[in-house]
């Protein structure tokens, strides 16, 4: 991997603490290490944080690029949790996973509080549902090097389905990445560590999200790495009539290839194996062009 600093190679560079990625042609797998009792897809599914911790390093060994660890169900409906119980749901899992595994943590948090214990325990980057606009979780990444995830969303997870309400998803969306990344980096967060996210599912209609899916392209502003987290999520259960979760897995593959054709460089998922196939088959095709 070619040396990068923060003020060149933005274009196709994302950096988070002590890693970094070229973004050119080979895309990244985000894996989904869930520490919550109520997610969606697989809350309860580990009984214990050592068998969550051993799940993690599965999906390492599967070719996850990033562990993205989240002690909060971001669920449609779903409650907050209070700061003490979060911590103590993802702090020990991020400890454990960054003393053995070489791969980046990402914390799923939108609590100030939570990203600084997650980074003082190894992770190096903030993924936001809420597109760190809490002033406070804007200082503290301010302050560090990790990298950022700004995801769109109107309202709460707990809200956001009342307020799917837009003139132009499209354009709400550019509008709004434009405005985050102003204010990110006029605080001095690199442009080099901004990445957004669309927010799927998040305060969107099922039109709202095909039209979305289908013009990923226009979603990157100041050329800054898009990531799609589409795994498993309830459109796909629209649009198969099935709301069996284990009829999602392929395809969320077979969506994550078409997002990659439209220059989605990071995928958010929970079947790493699956969706890593569907990625270097894609990149594979495009390299022989």
């Amino acid at each position: 991997m070619r040396e990068c600093n923060l003020g060149s190679c933005v274009e196709s560079m994302w950096i988070a603490g002590q890693h970094q990625w070229e973004l050119s042609s080979r895309s990244l797998l985000m894996a989904i290490v869930n520490v919550t009792p109520d997610s969606f897809s697989d809350g309860g599914r580990f009984s214990s944080q050592e068998q969550t911790i051993t799940e993690g390093l599965s999906m390492v060994d599967e070719g996850a690029d990033i562990l993205d660890v989240g002690g909060e169900s971001t669920r449609p409906g779903a409650k907050p949790v209070s700061v003490e119980e979060e911590l103590s749901r993802v702090v020990p899992v991020i400890g454990a996973l960054a003393r053995q595994s070489p791969v980046a943590i990402s914390v799923d948090t939108s609590k100030p509080e939570v990203a600084a214990r997650a980074v003082e325990a190894g992770a190096s980057i903030v993924n936001d549902v809420t597109g760190l606009t809490h002033p406070k979780m804007l200082e503290f990444c301010a302050g560090n090097d990790c990298g950022v995830v700004v995801m769109h969303m109107k309202g709460t997870p707990e809200t956001m389905q009342s307020q799917a309400r837009y003139g132009d998803v499209v354009s709400e969306m550019q509008d709004f990445f434009h405005e985050r990344y102003e204010t990110l980096t006029g605080v001095g967060i690199a442009p080099a560590r901004i990445v957004f996210d669309p927010g799927i599912g998040f305060g969107k209609t099922l039109e709202h999200n095909l039209t979305l899916l289908s013009r990923v392209e226009e979603l990157r502003v100041k050329e800054r790495p898009v990531l799609m987290g589409l795994s498993r999520k309830s459109f796909i259960g629209a649009l198969l009539n099935s709301k069996e979760l284990k009829y999602r897995d392929a395809p969320t593959a077979a969506l994550t290839a078409a997002c990659r054709i439209r220059g989605a460089m990071i995928h958010r998922v929970h079947a790493v194996k699956d969706n890593l196939d569907a990625l270097r088959m894609i990149e594979a095709i495009s390299e022989s062009v």
